[in-house]
């Protein structure tokens, strides 16, 4: 099965990316980014109301990006992939 994913940014070469195998449970460090879209912040709360109930293991970090029109700033990605295990977005409006 070929599976194609396009990026929305403006890419003039696009860049050829790999899908990471998904886990089979969801343990370890979760981070929220709340991407500073309107309600997007609703929407990662209920989210982590849900994993709450669901996955007692799981531990919860929420971020924020400045601004939804540009991608996340170099040290919070950095910050983001130094300290959590998976990266829930919310996206909303």
């Amino acid at each position: 099965m070929t599976l194609t994913i396009l990026d929305p940014t403006n890419e003039v070469v696009p860049v050829e990316r790999q899908i990471c195998e998904r886990p089979k449970t969801l343990t370890g460090k979760v981070a929220f980014l709340d991407i500073s879209k309107p309600r997007g912040n609703v929407l990662l709360d209920r989210l982590q109301e849900a994993f709450e109930q669901r996955l007692p293991g799981v531990e919860i970090k929420r971020y924020m990006k400045p601004t939804f029109s540009k991608p996340a700033p170099d040290l919070l990605r950095a910050e983001i992939l130094e300290n959590n295990d998976f990266v829930v977005e919310g996206l909303a409006d």
